[in-house]
């Protein structure tokens, strides 16, 4: 008999159920849960002091009310944390519970009050600098474009529920219901654009080609029993017009036209 409920238990646990017949509980590892939210968010690089992208990575859309962050330079970022469905923001003492080598953090509380600071709401988008799996939860370190004189950066923290690592597809659920990663077209015009360089040359035009030559004119020609308009028409005014009792004489540069009736009859 105990042969028997021993080996029923471990049929059970090979299957994926306890010996009560309900579900085992899935859970996921640290290295699984890095890696998958790895390849669906593109970290961001920034400068070292946090005053600009050095390389983008994805923009990512809020949908959640509240999450808060402060301006660049300060030392401190403040710790929003998702839990019970909204976004929370954690006492200073507690901001840096649980992140391990994340962060040291020195001194004496800070007067938030004076702190540059802004709350984001759901809709606003910002970069992704930093994905930190921890073994109680993970923890998202926001930046945001320029707002004025400041741009302003946080932590946002996914608590691993009971203090166990749940599965990654349960983790990256929770995830989404507070940032996804913006469609790519939508990201490019987003995104920062490059300093653009001097505008394309105009393409060359060429003048249009020049006209064909024109046939020569016609060899100016007098005959006899032309009249004397035409002969006018085809050579100009005469230089000289002597007239005759019974003809005219018209004298031109090289030639003279004799009329008789106002017809040619010769030309000398």
């Amino acid at each position: 008999m105990k042969v028997a409920i021993g080996y029923c238990l471990f049929a059970a646990i090979a299957a994926g159920t306890t010996a009560t017949g309900l579900p085992a509980q899935q859970t996921g590892s640290i290295g699984d849960i890095q890696t998958k939210l790895n390849a669906e968010f593109a970290v961001t690089k920034v400068l070292a002091d946090r005053s600009d992208i050095v390389t983008p990575g994805s923009v990512l859309v809020l949908h959640k009310d509240g999450l808060v962050m402060y301006s660049t330079p300060t030392q401190t970022p403040p710790l929003n944390v998702y839990k019970d469905g909204r976004i929370q923001q954690n006492a200073a003492k507690d901001y840096f519970r649980g992140l391990g080598s994340l962060m040291v953090h020195g001194g004496d509380s800070t007067d938030l009050d004076n702190i540059p600071h802004r709350k984001f709401v759901a809709g606003e988008k910002f970069w992704v600098s930093g994905i930190n799996v921890q073994t109680d939860g993970v923890v998202f370190t926001v930046y945001s474009d320029p707002f004025g004189d400041f741009r302003y950066y946080g932590l946002l923290k996914f608590p691993f529920p009971k203090k166990s690592i749940p599965a990654t597809s349960d983790l990256v659920r929770a995830v989404e219901e507070v940032i996804t990663v913006m469609p790519t077209e939508n990201a490019a015009a987003s995104a920062p654009q490059p300093p653009q360089g001097p505008p394309a040359p105009l393409p060359l035009v060429l003048p249009p080609p020049p006209p064909a030559d024109q046939p020569p004119a016609p060899p100016k020609t007098i005959s006899v029993g032309q009249s004397k308009t035409v002969v006018i028409a085809t050579w100009g005014q005469p230089l000289k017009d002597i007239k005759l009792s019974n003809k005219e004489v018209l004298v031109f540069p090289d030639m003279k036209v004799t009329f008789v009736a106002g017809k040619v009859s010769d030309v000398q």
